[in-house]
């Protein structure tokens, strides 16, 4: 026979010998608990007990609105754009640096493996058929071409960005949509570098990402009402440099990445609290859907 929720006895056949000085939890049979929910008095262990406004209540009252406390979900702190606090904020900026930097080491040791990774529209040109580049079906090279870095100045002043906006940024809005935001930056930065690049223009940096970075946090520092001029004063001084004759730096994907920063960005700092990740992803997903089409129309065009 089951035992009835909240009974003070331990599992079945227990003697009296054997019975147990403190109560058991009624979701696990097994664990002595001396805590009872304020609610319903039942004994709760400390993994069903959920904070109310004084001492703890079971799940079960929590669900049916019957206590004063909060659903488990409801009581995990969240970031301003709903994601889950963690205990390493920087976790993930250091996996795209550890990225960027092991891609960077492989690249020195063996360095043809650097003609396999940058972005390229199409080789041999025209009025040959493609055969390599983004046009010749290499489509991966948008993505690799994001981690790719070929002089030790390049790399070094990327990643000093990077964990100078990634961290701060990635503990505001939480893993999944720092992962989201970085993404769909550098990817943009890639697609309108192939759209408006020569096709047999070499591309390759995180610079497109790290953009989209600057822009998102532009847009979380309005959001705070955080004094903006370090960060605008900052992305002005990039920007000359991105617009400087000689310098040989792709501005397409400096302002690709920074465009999609800032709608991605807004999007995840300014949805509505009720349908925040239809809101968040659903943006994203349309410029990721404008990437889509920059990319086939280029294409089109070069085969």
């Amino acid at each position: 026979m089951d035992q009835a929720p909240g009974s003070p006895q331990g599992p079945q056949n227990q003697g009296p010998s054997e019975a147990r000085e403190l109560p058991v939890c009624y979701r696990h049979p097994d664990r002595e608990t001396g805590i009872r929910c304020t609610r319903c008095e039942r004994p709760i262990c400390p993994e069903c007990m959920v904070d109310a406004s004084v001492g703890f209540q079971c799940p079960e009252c929590v669900r049916t609105r019957s206590g004063t406390g909060h659903a488990p979900a409801a009581s995990r702190p969240r970031t301003i754009a709903g994601g889950s606090v963690t205990a390493d904020p920087r976790l993930l900026t250091k996996i795209l640096i550890g990225i960027n930097v092991a891609v960077f080491i492989a690249v020195q040791v063996r360095p043809s493996l650097l003609n396999d990774l940058f972005l390229i529209g199409a080789w041999p040109p025209k009025p040959f058929t493609p055969t390599e580049g983004v046009a010749g079906g290499e489509w991966y090279r948008m993505v690799t071409s994001m981690f790719t870095h070929q002089e030790i100045w390049h790399i070094a002043f990327n990643m000093l960005s990077l964990w100078w906006l990634g961290g701060p940024l990635e503990a505001a809005l939480g893993r999944l949509r720092y992962l989201t935001v970085y993404f769909v930056s550098g990817l943009s930065g890639s697609a309108l570098a192939y759209l408006l690049a020569s096709p047999t223009t070499a591309t390759l940096g995180a610079s497109g990402a790290i953009f989209g970075l600057f822009g998102a946090t532009a847009v979380l520092m309005r959001r705070l009402n955080y004094d903006l001029r370090p960060i605008i004063a900052l992305l002005v001084i990039n920007l000359i440099f991105t617009f400087s004759p000689g310098m040989h730096i792709s501005w397409q994907a400096h302002i690709g990445g920074l465009v999609a920063g800032v709608i991605s960005g807004y999007a995840m700092v300014h949805a509505p609290r009720e349908r925040r990740a239809l809101v968040q992803y659903g943006v994203c997903a349309l410029v990721l859907a404008a990437v889509v089409v920059m990319t086939l129309l280029r294409t089109a065009q070069l085969t």
